[in-house]
């Protein structure tokens, strides 16, 4: 009996997956035109007779709504468009559909999702028609009664990177239904995954996963020496809180171990883009799919065979499982950790790179000095007063910007200090100050902290200087016992000479306006500090608290603006005034008022850069022309240009931010030209990413880290494999590179990073072209080392259209991305920059790059 209900099981097994299977998945070659038909068609063959063919598709579709979009039936002998059809049936699991097979017997091609692109060409947006009227050739009474008399043979995709199969090839509900009866998990359901077939949909469970049932081992092969993943993908059939991996050792039979401290989880643990380790929490909403990778270092050293080991899944809400994992070891060492083939997803550990983090001065800089309270560094220094804050800041620069000499150009009339403000009598609330204690003392970087308190408050400064003139400020304040205060101003007492410019809180550079009154409006502005100063000596601040997230820029920023600071904001009670006050001019910072409570922290921070960084390199300058297109290196040469700058959507850099598919061709490109004498830079920044990066689908398991959140669209790629929860951005039509916006800082730097050390190392390049930027001033010092290295030039130019715009949040370029110009070689800021209706102190202050050390370019 047994035996025979063994048999029974088996049969029904070979069944299933047989008639699961009977249909083709394959790739049409570029056989249509998918902006007309759209990029999904199903190969039908009519065997009956009579003018009715109706077929009945299995095509298992994963995108929402399929019963809102069209069909389109062409007859595959003529190439023509059947007009006699009627959909019966249009579901996500199922097509019915009836047509006149005008050719008799024969292939049939039936397009289900085709669409057309409206709006802007490089920002599209994919619009999928509804059904256009039918002319009325049958009833749907004859239909319904027609016996099925054509058979779908092949699911085609327009080409390999439009193909579904086989991880959006969705399971059916009944399948769901009986997976989840087959297994005694109430929980949660765990598939591991090999890492070839990224887990892509969120909403259903692949079809391959059926047929494979709920698996406890994961077996698969690695090399020595390779970045080895694999993915686990777990089916919440409940909500599940908190999910976490715990792995154990894996061991061979001879008592080889590969510790388990070479085995990560992605999703959970890593480290951020600062280099502070990273864990996050994963919570997984009722019948949804989280797919969570796991990194393994294979050691170069492994000795060759079979390794076991487990993995514990838990969750707080639910009980663990276990799944085991076998893994054998080949003998052939991985070349480059088989970084080299990226398509295995090897480069994902790169996302944890701690790569250039040491804060290694670098040139033109100098190591920082420090003498008493006063610290040194190039072309400026610093005293420091008592409490902790700057009490003079001097720049050595001549007003040619060529030299640093030793006359001192003295930004401050007074020095920088708070006031703490009494509701009771307005009065100023006084303090005694500890003094300043240093607490690191390095080459490139100078750390101290003070304390200043009385009664009432607490203020708790920790302050630091690096060597390019970047000083951070974080400033604690506490109340000791319940407190009202009318207002919290910090002072910045400017020479009235060393302020002659302004930039920013809604100011056009140029001469500084004889008053300017500023409120904090982030829904709308990105503004949060003002660069003041001359053209040898200046001082940009920006004010913030510990929640600051870097906003979204360049044409997103109303996407994910600014965090109101709970302490300058003040429920926009804050502001900033800037004037002449006395013999000083003023850049009052206040924040109205505000109610303590005792053991209520506020956080006053503030970042400032002293400018310029250093003197223009004016042999740079005139030494090098570039030529801003991809064109053979002969005819680049005879036009007297010394660097090539190649743009992306270009044969050796097509797609958008993501220059590792074609890097051979790169390479070959970058040989001739250093043959010839010529220097070649790529376009290459963090700002929005190609969805040709193989990493795609494992960063989008990461949640918001790495993809911006957003309203989804634009080319229908996107749509019909990301599906939503993302920004669609830059759009090359002649290729069809579809980039999806980064969300800001994330470990997406870790990777930019360790990216451009590959190139500098194994394609040559000479530097980046950046046409804007979404990361800080950490990752760009990391670029410079890894572009610099061993005598690399390491150029780095920065192209910006003006950002004083709605959608840019009314910032200005220059302001914006200072933080990054102590590490550029030029300006590139032209696009969208009016310079007929603008004056020179526009041009200057906006344009030129002058006051920063920097010259620059119109484009």
């Amino acid at each position: 009996m047994k035996k025979l209900i063994a048999s029974i099981l088996f049969l029904s097994a070979i069944s299933f997956y047989t008639n699961a299977q009977e249909i083709k998945y394959t790739k049409g070659k570029n056989a249509w035109n998918a902006d007309s038909l759209g990029n999904q068609r199903a190969l039908v063959s009519f065997v009956g007779i009579g003018k009715v063919a109706k077929v009945i598709i299995p095509w298992r579709r994963s995108d929402p709504n399929p019963e809102q979009k069209s069909i389109i039936v062409q007859d595959a002998k003529t190439g023509k468009k059947i007009t006699h059809i009627l959909p019966l049936s249009i579901e996500r699991e199922r097509g019915v559909i009836c047509f006149e097979p005008e050719s008799g017997q024969g292939n049939y091609y039936i397009y289900y999702q085709p669409y057309k692109n409206e709006g802007r060409s490089n920002y599209p947006k994919g619009v999928y028609p509804k059904q256009e009227k039918l002319i009325n050739w049958i009833s749907n009474k004859e239909a319904n009664s027609t016996a099925q008399n054509a058979k779908a043979l092949e699911i085609q995709s327009i080409d390999a990177f439009n193909s579904v199969y086989p991880m959006e090839v969705i399971a059916t509900a009944d399948e769901v239904t009986k997976l989840k009866a087959k297994n005694l998990e109430p929980a949660y359901l765990v598939f591991p995954e090999s890492r070839n077939y990224p887990i892509i949909v969120r909403n259903d469970i692949p079809q391959r996963w059926v047929l494979k049932g709920n698996q406890k081992t994961f077996t698969d092969k690695a090399l020595r020496g390779e970045n080895f993943s694999f993915q686990l993908g777990i089916f919440a059939l409940k909500d599940l809180q908190n999910v976490k991996l715990k792995f154990s050792d894996l061991k061979d039979k001879a008592g080889n171990r590969i510790s388990s401290k070479l085995i990560s989880c992605l999703n959970t643990d890593g480290t951020a883009y600062d280099g502070n380790a990273l864990s996050k929490e994963v919570n997984v909403p009722q019948n949804q799919v989280q797919a969570l990778w796991n990194l393994l270092t294979i050691p170069t050293t492994a000795k060759a065979g079979k390794y076991t080991g487990t993995v514990i899944i838990s969750a707080a809400n639910a009980p663990s499982q276990t799944i085991q994992l076998n893994i054998t070891v080949d003998a052939q060492l991985a070349k480059e950790n088989g970084i080299n083939e990226p398509w295995k997803q090897t480069r994902l550990t790169w996302l944890n790179s701690t790569l250039a983090q040491k804060n290694t001065v670098i040139a033109p800089y100098t190591p920082l000095q420090i003498v008493g309270n006063a610290i040194s560094l190039l072309g400026r220094k610093i005293e420091l007063d008592k409490n902790g804050f700057p009490k003079q800041i001097q720049t050595f620069f001549s007003p040619e910007m060529t030299e640093i000499t030793a006359t001192p150009n003295n930004l401050l009339y007074e020095n920088i200090h708070f006031h703490f403000v009494r509701k009771a009598d307005g009065k100023n609330i006084k303090m005694s100050d500890s003094g300043v204690e240093f607490t690191k003392k390095e080459a490139g970087t100078v750390q101290w902290k003070a304390k200043s308190s009385n009664d009432s408050l607490q203020v708790d400064v920790v302050g630091s200087l690096e060597f390019d003139g970047f000083l951070a400020y974080t400033v604690k304040v506490t109340a000791l016992k319940d407190v009202a205060l009318k207002d919290v101003t910090m002072h910045i007492p400017f020479n009235k000479t060393a302020a002659t410019y302004m930039m920013g809180l809604g100011q056009k550079g140029g001469l500084r306006p004889e008053q300017v009154d500023w409120k904090w409006d982030v829904t709308n502005k990105n503004q949060d500090g003002t660069w003041l100063g001359n053209v040898n000596a200046g001082l940009q601040y920006s004010l913030r608290d510990e929640s600051y997230i870097r906003p979204l820029n360049t044409n997103f920023y109303l996407q994910k603006p600014l965090l109101l600071p709970k302490s300058w904001g003040n429920e926009n009670k804050g502001g900033i005034s800037v004037g002449i006050k006395g013999s000083s001019m003023l850049a009052n910072n206040y924040t109205g008022e505000h109610q303590m409570k005792k053991g209520d922290v506020l956080y006053y921070n503030f970042n400032l850069l002293i400018t310029p960084f250093h003197t223009i390199n004016t042999d740079f300058q005139w030494e090098n022309r570039f030529y801003h297109k991809y064109s053979c290196i002969d005819s680049i040469k005879a036009t007297g240009a010394s660097v090539v700058n190649i743009h992306h959507a270009t044969p050796i850099n097509p797609w958008i931010n993501y220059p590792f598919i074609e890097h051979a061709k790169m390479k070959k490109y970058i040989d001739e030209a250093h043959a010839k004498g010529l220097k070649v830079k790529i376009y290459n920044t963090v700002r929005e990413l190609s969805n040709r990066a193989y990493e795609t689908f494992p960063m989008r398991s990461l949640g918001h880290e790495i993809y911006s959140t957003g309203k989804g669209g634009g080319f229908s790629w996107l749509q019909e494999h990301v599906k939503d929860d993302y920004i669609a951005a830059w759009f090359v039509p002649e290729i069809k590179d579809a980039a999806i916006v980064n969300s800001g800082m994330s470990r997406w730097h870790n990777y930019y990073v360790e990216g451009m050390n590959w190139l500098t190392k194994n394609v040559g390049i000479d530097g980046i072209y950046l046409d804007d930027v979404a990361f800080d001033r950490i990752t760009m010092k990391r670029v410079k080392r890894v572009l610099t290295q061993n005598g690399h030039p390491g150029i780095i130019d920065l192209h910006s259209a003006n950002q004083y715009n709605k959608a840019d949040g009314f910032n200005n370029s220059a302001n914006l991305y200072m933080e990054h110009f102590p590490y550029l070689n030029r300006l590139w800021f032209g696009e969208y920059f009016d310079y007929e209706k603008n004056k020179p102190d526009f041009y200057l202050t906006e344009v030129s790059g002058i006051p920063f050390g920097l010259m620059g370019e119109m484009l």
